[in-house]
């Protein structure tokens, strides 16, 4: 889907460079921690994996804010019992 381009264009402007930097920095780690910017690499061109990446970060902003929460690195959700 992407970003729509309702909202505030200089956000979304820091997003995608912020996203780009990202990438950059990607590409030269040969560790590879973050596998899925790799294989968005691998099928996508730079500035389509950069709007991607931006979207993504962009959702877990809205959800940290929405969720009124802090960053954390290794989050793993708590299941409720049914």
């Amino acid at each position: 889907m992407g970003i729509s381009k309702r909202g505030d264009t200089y956000l979304r402007t820091l997003l995608i460079h912020g996203a780009c930097a990202v990438i950059r920095i990607a590409e030269r780690r040969a560790d590879h921690t973050q596998d899925w910017i790799p294989r968005l690499l691998s099928r996508r061109n730079k500035n389509v994996a950069a709007v991607a990446l931006a979207n993504n970060n962009a959702r877990i902003v809205w959800a940290l804010l929405k969720h009124d929460r802090r960053f954390e690195a290794d989050y793993t959700p708590v299941v409720a019992a049914a």
